[in-house]
């Protein structure tokens, strides 16, 4: 099966790459914006044209699209999500190798949702932000193209990589600064909120099994709980053997401190105790959605008979081996 792969470069990009290497049956292209790619190429100012005539000379059974822009203003989302995908899609018309295309959408597509609630694919979209705007009108443009395609809707993806400006790299980043220090007492904002995390390396394999079904239109990719923040933080705190405070600045008030035991069983260090302090500021979680967010995941079990499988435990550890490397 021959694989042209976009965006090989980026967080997503990467694992993905690594594991379709890892299919002897796999024949794959990388084509990006960095030194690494097979054939550079800038999605967002190249020409369909251009794209047309390198998809006929390699001719791919699939494309996967994984490039894009998380930060920036709305023109720059809006041509690094927006305008790239029309130019794939134009070029996959024009191109007659017939070929199926994976796109990597985003759970700020939906926007806020009710708390408790878990958000399927039928869900009407309401993003909060021009990133989850950027990308809806990518998934429109795929879904409307007529292209044999599918678009993943991957929750918040950790692990390995995790970019330092998200806000668990920023929570990992912190704790190494504190433990560096010799500092006790770590504050914090923002710890509230609770999001769906997957492991990128899961969200791989969800590309790879999307490229082989024969599903389409929207699938989302998370794990089905919903994490406090909160709850992460006292884990990562376990696993780097952190024991001091973590002082919540904007936490609910009238809370004293609390001693979070880390999910996932007994061992290692009790954890940092977490302690609530109302009044502060705080801030939102970048990605538009509120305080809540949680798949319905059955779609990608049915349909492609996927599941994630590595536990928030091991994707937090993995954080912090990274960022204990910068000790």
């Amino acid at each position: 099966m021959r694989v042209l792969l976009l965006g090989s470069g980026g967080y997503l990009g990467r694992y993905v790459a690594e594991h379709l290497l890892a299919d002897p049956a796999v024949q794959l292209t990388a084509l990006g914006r960095g030194d690494d790619a097979d054939v550079r190429f800038d999605l967002s100012t190249g020409s369909p044209g251009a794209l047309t005539r390198f998809l006929n000379a390699v001719h791919p059974g699939v494309v996967i699209n994984c490039a894009g822009a998380t930060r920036g203003g709305a023109r720059e989302l809006t041509r690094h999500n927006t305008v790239a995908v029309a130019t794939i899609c134009e070029s996959l018309r024009r191109s007659g190798c017939g070929a199926r295309l994976v796109q990597v959408g985003c759970s700020s597509e939906y926007g806020p949702s009710q708390p408790g609630s878990s958000t399927a694919e039928d869900a009407v979209p309401r993003p909060g932000g021009p990133y989850g705007v950027s990308k809806l009108a990518a998934t429109e443009l795929v879904l409307g193209s007529g292209l044999d395609a599918v678009v993943l809707r991957v929750f918040s993806p950790v692990g390995p990589g995790t970019p330092a400006g998200s806000p668990l790299g920023r929570l990992a980043e912190a704790m190494r600064r504190a433990m560096q220090a010799g500092d006790g007492e770590l504050k914090l904002s923002g710890l509230g909120v609770q999001r769906d995390f997957v492991d990128v390396r899961d969200v791989a394999r969800a590309v790879h099994a999307a490229s082989l079904s024969a599903a389409q239109g929207v699938v989302n990719i998370g794990s089905g709980r919903a994490v406090r923040l909160r709850d992460a933080a006292a884990v990562l705190a376990r696993v780097a053997g952190y024991g001091g405070t973590l002082h919540e600045i904007d936490g609910p008030p009238g809370r004293g401190p609390l001693h979070h035991a880390a999910p996932g069983g007994p061992g290692g260090p009790a954890g940092a105790q977490i302690e609530h302090v109302g009044g502060g500021a705080g801030y939102p979680y970048p990605d538009g959605c509120g305080s809540w967010q949680q798949a319905d995941v059955r779609t990608a079990r049915d349909r492609l008979g996927w599941r994630s499988r590595i536990v928030l435990e091991e994707s937090l550890a993995d954080i912090w081996m990274e960022a204990a490397c910068r000790i």
